[in-house]
């Protein structure tokens, strides 16, 4: 099976870069969407050269069939744009290789880092490029493949309650969003990055490296994003570091901040049917990168302090 499938990835290198030399092939963490494994190839003049295949599962494409054209698209446009995203280098959806449409996109050096030794100096660089993204020029970048953010919230707290909710407090939550004002549309949409967190930013030498995953990006409000990235700097570094990157944001955009509450509460509900009854689970993940401290003590702590301040400011 091994074997096999390393056959699969010397025809992707071939196909790629004719007459390379596959050297060797590892996986890659590529979240729940995606299967992302690289590639290192021994180029024909010499040069060595690491590429990363991104497969998006089958439940990703039965959802949306254009899922990996849309990936190469957008990438495609970030690239042109100037940001921190890897370079798309081929799509291939003939079938002919790998049964389902893949990617093959540039390999950036760089790593996970959720205890920087310059905690301020990190928040400003991923608020400098969360607001670069949504400061993206639409006139001059055609983003119209892209999906529409809803009006509201359905997506994040629709349905029936997840196993383990009611531990967040989600009643409430629920209750309150029930009878709150769906926000207005204040601007022009603008790109979405969709999923903006501390595990979707790779680090080199203290600078922000590179920004992956886009899968979940879509047109809408700014607020969305924001709210998203506030509750997942909270979550991991706590209320002052979310206070942090919130004001370094603010400073690049010019936002009617109304409905900021709203939204919030629509990121807690996310997080919340995301991460599921067992935080335990969650915490280890961040302690083989030198965050021990963060439990889920920790973590139940600083998510109801988020809801707290988001409830408490919520316009209803």
């Amino acid at each position: 099976m091994v074997h096999a499938r390393q056959e699969l990835y010397r025809q992707i290198a071939q196909k790629f870069a004719p007459q390379s030399k596959l050297l060797r092939t590892w996986d890659l963490q590529g979240g729940i969407s995606a299967q992302m494994t690289a590639l290192e190839l021994d180029l024909p003049d010499g040069r060595m050269q690491k590429l990363v295949v991104r497969c998006p599962h089958p439940e990703a494409l039965r959802q949306n069939p254009q899922a990996a054209d849309q990936q190469f698209r957008l990438l495609q446009v970030l690239a042109a744009a100037g940001l921190a995203t890897p370079m798309p280098f081929a799509l291939d959806t003939s079938g002919k290789i790998l049964a389902n449409p893949y990617l093959v996109l540039e390999y950036v050096e760089g790593a996970l880092d959720f205890a920087p030794a310059d905690l301020d100096g990190c928040l400003c660089q991923m608020a400098d490029h969360l607001a670069a993204i949504h400061q993206l020029d639409g006139s001059r970048f055609d983003l119209s493949f892209l999906p529409r953010q809803p009006a509201g919230c359905t997506e994040a707290w629709w349905g029936e309650p997840a196993p383990g909710e009611e531990a967040f407090g989600s009643e409430r939550i629920r209750q309150a969003m029930a009878t709150a004002r769906t926000p207005a549309q204040r601007y022009p949409p603008v790109l979405l990055h969709g999923d903006y967190w501390p595990g979707n930013v790779l680090w080199r030498d203290g600078r922000l490296a590179v920004v992956v995953d886009w899968e979940d990006a879509r047109l809408g409000d700014p607020l969305v994003d924001l709210g998203k990235s506030r509750l997942e700097v909270a979550w991991i570094f706590g209320l002052e570091a979310m206070e942090t990157f919130t004001r370094h944001y603010r400073s690049h955009m010019t936002l009617d901040e109304g409905d900021l509450p709203y939204w919030d509460l629509c990121a807690a509900m996310r997080l919340m049917r995301i991460a599921g009854p067992d935080l335990a689970e969650w915490a280890a993940f961040f302690a083989p990168f030198g965050r021990p401290d963060i439990t889920e003590q920790t973590m139940r702590a600083n998510y109801a302090s988020f809801v707290g301040q988001a409830l408490a400011a919520l316009v209803v």
